[in-house]
């Protein structure tokens, strides 16, 4: 990783909500940028994923600010995909300083564990976990290369405690810190730094077209007010900004942070602290 912040910087679940926040922060931090997302519905997922019109907007925003970027349709579930974006990053720019693995589900969601089907919780590891470790492997293999890189897992809470109806996410995120801690291990020594972000429940910010918190309440049946809901259970009396989480990516993609090796960052207002 150099000691400024002009890397390369690869971005899943880019189309929008923390993972547009996550690419729109390392542009105007000066990196270069590969955004990639699904573009598509799949029918696995019960609510509309980031679009290819909503993955092309978050690259506008990171062009605004003056950072060349390149987008890349792509399936965290597919190898293939995951490989053909990591040679864009090649390609196009010859190096891979930074990874953010942020494509991820919140849905199939809000039923007992007994009542989970095996399809609903295949899908849920396949997106939350394997997903990310397919991106993680590939991304490691050039950063060995190089002997350097900075690779930052978006998990969740739900990787460091239990919630009630989501035994599949709840089980991929905690899969997903046990992941950055080994990884972390493996990858140490060949300069290669490994870390996971833990946010809590995070605000649906408009720009940011987010619904991941929307979704979480539809899960629950949640009338009303949703988002006063959730406050209810923050110590800090307010959800987190999509922004907090991205400022806190930046920070751990950059040499600021080359002593954080195996990580595990919280951005939850306090919510784990209880």
């Amino acid at each position: 990783m150099r000691d400024d912040l002009s890397g390369v910087a690869l971005v899943t679940g880019a189309a929008r909500g923390i993972g547009r926040a996550c690419a729109v922060a390392l542009a105007e931090s000066g990196f270069s940028l590969v955004l990639v997302d699904i573009g598509a519905d799949t029918p696995e997922v019960p609510y509309p994923l980031g679009s290819e019109s909503q993955l092309e907007y978050t690259r506008d925003l990171c062009l605004e600010s003056g950072a060349n970027t390149e987008i890349v349709l792509g399936d965290v579930r597919s190898a293939a995909d995951v490989d053909a974006a990591i040679e864009v990053a090649i390609q196009r720019f010859g190096r891979l300083d930074a990874v953010v693995n942020c494509a991820g589900i919140v849905r199939p969601s809000g039923r007992s564990v007994d009542l989970v089907s095996e399809d609903d919780w295949a899908t849920m590891l396949d997106i939350n976990l394997t997903g990310p470790f397919r991106v993680l492997s590939a991304a490691a293999r050039v950063m060995k290369r190089q002997g350097s890189g900075s690779i930052v897992n978006i998990a969740s809470t739900a990787g460091l405690v239990g919630y009630r109806n989501f035994a599949g996410y709840v089980a991929s995120k905690h899969g997903l810190v046990g992941l950055t801690k080994a990884a972390a291990l493996d990858l140490a020594p060949h300069g290669v730094r490994v870390n996971a972000v833990c946010p809590g429940s995070v605000h649906d910010d408009p720009e940011l077209e987010s619904i991941m918190l929307g979704e979480v309440a539809a899960a629950l049946e949640l009338a009303g007010d949703h988002e006063q809901t959730f406050v209810r259970d923050q110590p800090s009396n307010a959800l987190v900004r999509a922004q907090d989480v991205a400022e806190t990516v930046v920070w751990l993609a950059s040499e600021r942070s080359r002593s954080v090796v195996g990580s595990v960052v919280t951005v939850d207002g306090g919510f784990t602290s209880r």
